[in-house]
């Protein structure tokens, strides 16, 4: 969009609210923030409506900016609705986690109930509608304990959300594909003991999340630990560079411990995540030579070398 190019799709959503009562703007081309009367505000991920709204024909757009306020003014008038010490949340069935980057939520993740996952990513409790997808912000939980919504939006984003594993040789190294059409697949890391066995995965696993609807994983084990980390990063690069709302090419090395311990149910209320740490290598072909980047990949390789090497 540039100066020259009416936004008009955006206009059409903000004057919607406009008429409702609400006042609307447009911090980015994906996210709508709507002004709350108690002075909070709530976000949304609006990039699917802004999709459905754009190539409908421009008359179409009051009615489809107006359906679209409506629905959100449901849910603000159900939000509303609770009183601060009720201890369970609104439209409960409609919790999900999405995974995004620092970058993506940028100086709105203060105000939103997320967590730290790994370096560089974040989980964040959404509500999850038909046309759009609703972080969460802590303002609107009512009273409820944040590590109990999350486990709540994990049970519903593993349990309700359908999905499908697969596992193919990439470069002759077996990778497991955790998918759904979806973008709350990232849930899986946390019940990663259903897809690896921690008894026979001694060194843990390497996995991604390049995009919403996958999670890569390799036990490490079988295969050379060089060859399966450069698979899975090219793997996961070419995802990320190919697909839409990318999240991140980083592989991380999953080292079962604490929360691996617990009970699944009693793991995802727990406030606990599974310990995931960045690691990759630079490997030059031409001089055979492999270079690791970080003190966790060369406490990895140290590891797999001690039985290996």
């Amino acid at each position: 969009m540039t100066e020259t190019t009416p936004d008009v799709v955006g206009e059409a959503l903000v004057r919607a609210f406009a008429d409702r009562g609400y006042e609307a703007t447009l911090p980015e081309l994906a996210t709508v923030r709507i002004r709350m009367p108690d002075g909070s505000s709530l976000s949304a991920d609006i990039t699917e409506w802004r999709g459905y709204a754009g190539s409908n024909a421009p008359a179409a757009l009051p009615r489809i900016a107006a359906d679209y306020a409506d629905q959100a003014a449901k849910a603000f008038a159900r939000y509303a609705g609770h009183s601060q010490n009720e201890q369970t949340l609104p439209s409960a069935e409609n919790l999900r986690v999405r995974l995004y980057t620092d970058e993506a939520l940028g100086e709105m993740r203060d105000g939103l109930v997320t967590r730290r996952l790994a370096p560089g990513l974040l989980e964040t409790v959404v509500a999850d509608y038909p046309d759009s997808i609703m972080p969460l912000n802590r303002a609107d939980l009512g009273g409820a304990p944040e590590n109990g919504v999350f486990g709540a939006a994990l049970s519903l984003s593993i349990g309700k959300e359908p999905h499908y594993t697969e596992t193919s040789a990439v470069q002759g190294v077996p990778v497991t594909h955790i998918g759904g059409t979806h973008r709350y697949v990232s849930s899986h890391v946390h019940v990663l003991r259903r897809h690896v066995d921690p008894a026979s995965a001694p060194y843990g696993a390497l996995l991604s999340f390049p995009l919403p609807e996958y999670v890569l994983v390799h036990a490490i084990g079988g295969v050379h630990l060089f060859a399966a980390m450069e698979a899975v990063q090219d793997l996961s690069r070419q995802l990320f560079e190919a697909g839409e709302k990318a999240i991140s090419p980083q592989v991380f090395w999953w080292r079962p411990g604490r929360y691996e311990q617990l009970p699944e149910e009693e793991a995802l209320t727990s406030g606990l995540v599974p310990d995931l740490r960045p690691v990759g290598i630079e490997v030059d072909h031409r001089d055979m030579s492999v270079a690791a980047l970080g003190s966790d990949t060369h406490e990895l390789i140290d590891l797999w070398m001690r039985d290996h090497g």
